[in-house]
């Protein structure tokens, strides 16, 4: 029995000591398999990371407007008229292929030839590039005439170019009014004809007038429009060839075209501008009244007929 006994508590410490042995070779594997895991969620972090990058990139690139992806181009001093449309117009076309644009010379000459082409409101254009934008400078058209055929509409600047309409309140464009046979001109050419340069010719001295005389307020605000329904006299030899009118409907006489003042016996060209700029600011507007009569010659401002 004692002998029995022995071999049972020698079985049982053999015993133990193997359970012991199986647990220290468990502990001992325990750290590698963690450091796997550990490893493991590290690298699915990563993944998942770089895929949301990913994602929102696109997301980005589908999202963004022309405007945005076309960060790096920039127009150099433009003008204070200049509007956001007519900005994003350059800019579109600019970027006529509609890709991406980089900082280098070919990307240069590229986007000068796209806007030489594409638009009339430049010119002398040149286009230089820095380390990260693309810079656009050149000499601006600004629309002075605003004419009419049939839905279409488009400017005419100081030389005649037509320009593409883009609206643009901030400025005092006039409308022309009475030519003869209108055939829709293109964007960027010269439109040569006689009665819209006898028009032009008028706004381009009031602009002048504005600029000197009242800059804080011009008086081309007030003009609606510029009727050359009977220039050189087609109509009537003895009307006005040139008629103005104001946003209210006074009728401003001008008389003959610029420089024909003598052939008409006339006042001067001189005359008429001053006497209608010292009738604007001894009033305030050109609106209290029926008509100005400005083709008369005479020494003293234009007496107006009363409009009630």
């Amino acid at each position: 029995m004692a002998k029995r006994k022995r071999t049972k508590r020698k079985a049982k410490r053999i015993s133990f000591k193997l359970g012991t042995s199986k647990r220290k070779i468990k502990t001992a594997h325990s750290p590698s398999l963690k450091g796997i895991l550990k490893v493991l969620a590290v690298v699915c972090i990563f993944a998942a990371v770089g895929i949301g990058f990913a994602f929102l990139s696109k997301y980005v690139k589908k999202t963004n407007p022309v405007s945005q992806s076309s960060a790096t181009l920039k127009l150099v001093n433009p003008p204070s008229w200049v509007n956001y449309q007519l900005e994003e117009k350059i800019y579109a076309a600019a970027r006529a292929d509609g890709e991406d644009l980089k900082p280098d010379e070919d990307t240069a000459l590229s986007v000068q030839q796209n806007i030489e082409t594409l638009v009339a409101w430049l010119d002398e254009v040149t286009v230089q590039t820095t380390h990260d934008s693309i810079l656009i400078e050149g000499r601006w058209r600004k629309p002075l005439a605003l004419v009419r055929s049939g839905l279409h509409k488009f400017y005419v600047d100081a030389e005649l170019i037509v320009l593409d309409f883009v609206p643009m309140p901030n400025l005092p464009i006039v409308k022309v009014k009475g030519l003869s046979v209108i055939t829709k001109p293109q964007p960027g050419e010269i439109w040569r004809r006689d009665d819209l340069a006898a028009a032009v010719a008028v706004l381009i001295r009031l602009d002048r007038m504005d600029k000197l005389v009242t800059p804080d307020k011009p008086l081309l605000y007030e003009i609606d429009r510029i009727d050359v329904s009977n220039f050189n006299g087609r109509q009537n030899s003895r009307a006005s060839h040139i008629i103005l009118y104001t946003n209210d409907n006074t009728e401003i006489i001008w008389g003959a075209e610029i420089g024909a003042w003598q052939r008409h016996l006339e006042a001067t060209d001189k005359d008429k501008l001053a006497r209608l700029y010292d009738y604007y600011k001894e009033y305030g507007s050109l609106n209290s009244v029926k008509y100005i009569n400005l083709r008369d010659p005479q020494n003293n401002i234009p007496l107006p007929i009363d409009k009630y």
